[in-house]
């Protein structure tokens, strides 16, 4: 379990690098939604490792939290790119 949880947390930040170093909006919100939905693995297998008794409740919250909190400002940022420019990758992030 903590491997998988370590592999879900490596993937969010390699995939917000690798999406970035696209340079179009288009590929790098494609990568964005694929390390949100990294984000929700972790929180997932951080209920189970709450539910096996593997974390204390304290730790849960305090990790569960953040990557809600790190899923929305990815959010936020998909939001941002769609805003700003076509959709169609004619401007640079």
């Amino acid at each position: 379990m903590k491997d998988q949880i370590q592999r879900a947390a490596i993937s969010v930040m390699s995939n917000i690098a690798e999406g970035f170093e696209r340079k179009t909006n288009p590929d790098f919100m494609r990568f964005l939604y694929i390390a949100k939905g990294s984000t929700a693995e972790v929180r997932s297998q951080l209920m189970a490792a709450l539910d096996q008794e593997y974390l204390c409740q304290e730790d849960y919250s305090l990790i569960y939290n953040e990557y809600e909190s790190l899923a929305s400002m990815i959010s936020s940022l998909i939001k941002y790119l769609t805003d700003c420019g076509d959709g169609y990758g004619k401007k640079q992030v």
